[in-house]
């Protein structure tokens, strides 16, 4: 049975695709055409890419991240010029490597974006389902991407090693209050602070000699990392 991507769908998805590999390419325009998919060009490379989709104005443009004449970034490199020209239009990327880095800027591109791994895109009814939706505006990122999305911020959160309690009181102590203004408060003992702010300094490694350089030094990373 064609895909239908919704039910207020009535003309077929129009696609782009953009594989240096002709057997792949070709492949994927087969399973495409199949499906219900109106494939309205190809390309083997960037610049064919660009040709190709200003001449067609697709709904969607599937592209390798990897592309000739170098095979490093051509595939984002013409994304970007596609998000550009045509912001209209869908673009999902393909990629054989998990890149945080590019994945962020994507995402950051707007919407009608997605990235996903060569190596999950195995189930088809769900390959097809994530083209419908980012032809209609959706942001789709590969589980895996995620992950590592999430793992990063947690290595790079010099606040995670806090506990609630001790990012509420640097919390505090970023809008100046004292020991004292702090405990009163949270309702708290005043040496009960105190271990606080020598358990955030610790956990900050902040260890320089002055008491009153150190709370700066604390807040600082606290603005930061917000």
């Amino acid at each position: 049975m064609p895909f239908e991507a919704a039910d207020t769908v009535t003309a077929p998805l129009r696609v782009v695709l953009a594989e240096d590999d002709v057997l792949l390419r070709e492949g994927m325009t087969s399973l495409l055409t199949r499906s219900g998919i109106d494939v309205v060009g190809q390309a083997g490379d960037a610049a064919q890419l660009l040709s190709v989709v200003r001449d067609t104005s697709p709904d969607l443009v599937v592209v390798d991240i990897r592309m000739p004449p170098t095979q490093t970034t051509e595939g984002l490199d013409a994304a970007r010029v596609i998000r550009n020209e045509h912001p209209e239009t869908g673009i999902l990327v393909l990629s054989a490597h998990a890149d945080v880095e590019e994945a962020m800027e994507l995402l950051a591109s707007g919407q009608g974006i997605g990235y996903l791994l060569k190596s999950r895109v195995t189930d088809v009814t769900e390959f097809l389902d994530t083209m419908a939706r980012i032809a209609k505006g959706a942001a789709v990122l590969d589980p895996v991407l995620v992950q590592e999305l999430v793992s990063s911020r947690r290595r790079n959160d010099p606040l995670a090693a806090l506990s609630m309690r001790e990012r509420e009181v640097l919390a505090l102590m970023a809008e100046g209050r004292s020991n004292s203004g702090i405990a009163h408060t949270l309702c708290v003992a005043e040496g009960t602070v105190e271990k606080h702010v020598r358990s955030i300094l610790t956990k900050l490694e902040i260890t320089e000699t002055s008491e009153n350089h150190r709370r700066v030094l604390a807040v600082v990373t606290f603005l930061e990392a917000r």
